[in-house]
């Protein structure tokens, strides 16, 4: 772990993964991969540590006998609660009588326990299962232990770095990782993947399919500035669908069993009873579709903004909220029907599937997204104006023959906002890293938020700008109740920032943020030296447009490559 902490190379990274591998039984690959990815199992099952850095102070306190005031105040100066373990333990005074071996497996078994650990008293129980592993780890063990339960690894592996390590070790050949990709991509569970290849071989990771109520990672669509750009990106014709202001769920059904997933695979079904409800009135009963949920006014069924949708992602009085912030479920896709794959179907013939059992439904919460065949520019651009009057963010322009490509992103799929029409106006998903004390209205709460753009090359989060605007009194209330759960001592590890803010975060809220125009900066980290030696991009007048997004994790935010093609197309500048 050392070893590959210490390195930023790609190629380094994966060679020390390779020997990871190669020296680990196969009956345990699995429980390595998750732990390397942070998570105990796949992200659909929703299975967390639910472990308190205060819990890991006790611990650290406990074994070391030194006070739980000391050990908060190195945390302070360290950031790091893996390193503090590490640095005070390192004279640690053995105080069992007998040492149990600590292993990857009883590590995993331990990390399980606790997961599953609920109720009265559950934090003393967990108290106990992890200082006993402690008790019996080295300093360097204690360091990598406690990262791995806090989901504080600083390797920066990326998924992708993780399947090519996993196909040279298995296979000896880098290029089978599309094999793993794929079955990657339709289960969205890699240690599976990783357990079916080290005990079975290529050829059955190969037969992993479609399942019913496990998510298919999601397609995602490029993004362009102009309708011209859009039509040519898919040969001068193109199916064009309202890009609707909602949140993007993938539903599955057998019967009357219904489950709901999000764009970042969350089981969310317990949010949308009503959605779960009114999918069961469709007249085919084993399905796999995705659909926009949109929030509707009660009384005249209009477009709400993203935002009012966001009141159903509330843990409590989900009867309430269904009532008060109604929706309606607008279907754009369907993966799998009946037992067959539908995925490698072209769009326009997905597309009369769905016509086939959503037009007759009579209920008129759910519908078949608006969609028209276009050739010309023209069409497209009045197509816009019809989405922008029914309260729509824009378009998505996608190619006729198409298949659904799990997990990809390209140009078979294009979303055009208005707001890319024009050169300076774009839209961004950021996320929030570290915030400013506020003064006059804002004393006590956060001035201005610090916010980082996502570099998956090297998988850390870079800073972009700085926001204070756009933010009414109840959301800035909102913000700063729940960035309190993520408030950190120091800068986080996988954030590159220059400024100095009042507090730091764990990178967890994503935001959407609208600009005049992108910048060359010096203060800024996003794109550093792609654009001229000692410069990055910044955003000018940046505001916040009240969409905290939920919807999304940080790794689906704006990714630092996207944002420099921005720059260079506002900007006339040859890719």
């Amino acid at each position: 772990m050392d070893q590959m902490e210490q390195t930023t190379s790609r190629l380094e990274l994966t060679n020390h993964l390779v020997t990871l591998f190669k020296n680990t039984p196969s009956d345990l690959i699995d429980k390595i991969i998750y732990l390397i990815q942070g998570k105990i199992r796949p992200d659909y099952e929703g299975i967390e540590m639910g472990i308190a850095e205060k819990t890991i102070i006790r611990i650290i306190s406990q074994i070391s006998n030194i006070s739980i005031d000391k050990v908060s105040h190195k945390y302070r100066d360290i950031g790091d609660l893996g390193s503090v373990a590490e640095s005070l333990l390192e004279n640690k005074v053995q105080t069992t009588l007998f040492n149990e071996k600590v292993t990857i497996e009883r590590i995993y078994l331990i990390f399980d326990k606790v997961s599953k650990t609920t109720g009265k008293g559950s934090q003393e129980i967990k108290l106990r299962l992890l200082t006993s592993l402690f008790n019996d780890s080295s300093p360097l063990e204690c360091k990598y232990i406690i990262r791995f339960a806090l989901g504080t690894l600083r390797l920066g592996i990326a998924d992708i770095t993780i399947m090519d390590a996993l196909a040279l070790a298995y296979t000896s050949d880098k290029k089978n990782r599309k094999f793993l990709e794929s079955a990657y991509n339709v289960s969205s569970d890699l240690g599976r993947v990783s357990r079916v290849l080290a005990l079975d071989g290529l050829k059955a990771v190969s037969e992993i399919k479609i399942e019913l109520f496990i998510p298919i990672r999601p397609m995602l669509a490029e993004r362009v500035q102009t309708s011209k750009e859009a039509l040519e990106k898919v040969s001068g014709k193109g199916s064009v669908e309202f890009k609707l202001d909602g949140e993007r769920v993938q539903i599955h059904r057998k019967g009357k069993n219904v489950e709901i997933f999000s764009r970042s695979l969350e089981n969310i079904t317990h949010y949308y009873p009503d959605v779960a409800e009114v999918s069961r009135s469709i007249k085919l009963t084993n399905f796999i579709i995705e659909a926009e949920v949109v929030a509707i006014n009660k009384y005249t069924e209009e477009f709400l903004p993203f935002q009012e949708l966001m009141h159903r992602r509330r843990k409590y009085d989900i009867a309430q909220n269904v009532e008060n912030y109604p929706v309606s479920v607008n279907v754009f896709d369907i993966l799998w029907a009946s037992g067959r794959d539908k995925t490698n179907l072209p769009y326009l013939k997905r597309r009369e599937l769905l016509k086939d059992i959503i037009t007759n439904v009579e209920d008129r919460k759910l519908t078949l997204i608006s969609q028209k065949i276009v050739t010309s520019v023209e069409e497209l651009e009045k197509f816009m104006a019809k989405s922008i009057e029914f309260g729509c963010e824009g378009l998505v322009v996608k190619q006729t023959n198409s298949p659904y490509r799990a997990g990809a992103r390209g140009f078979a799929w294009i979303k055009i906002k208005r707001e890319y029409r024009s050169e300076l106006v774009d839209s961004l998903d950021l996320v929030i890293v570290g915030g400013a004390h506020g003064r006059g209205r804002r004393v006590g709460k956060y001035g201005a938020l610090l916010l980082a753009i996502f570099d998956k090359n090297e998988n850390v989060f870079k800073s972009v700008c700085k926001v204070g605007s756009g933010f009414t009194d109840e959301v800035l209330e909102e913000l700063f109740d729940e960035l309190g759960k993520y408030k950190i001592p120091n800068k986080h590890a996988r954030v590159y920032s220059k400024l100095e803010m009042d507090t730091w975060f764990t990178p967890t809220i994503v935001i959407e943020i609208i600009a005049s125009e992108i910048t060359l900066s010096p203060e800024y980290d996003a794109g550093m030296n792609s654009i001229r030696k000692g410069f990055g991009l910044s955003l000018r007048f940046p505001k916040f447009t009240k969409k905290i997004r939920r919807d999304k994790n940080p790794q689906d935010i704006t990714d630092e490559t996207e944002l420099i093609q921005m720059y260079r197309k506002q900007r006339n500048i040859k890719l």
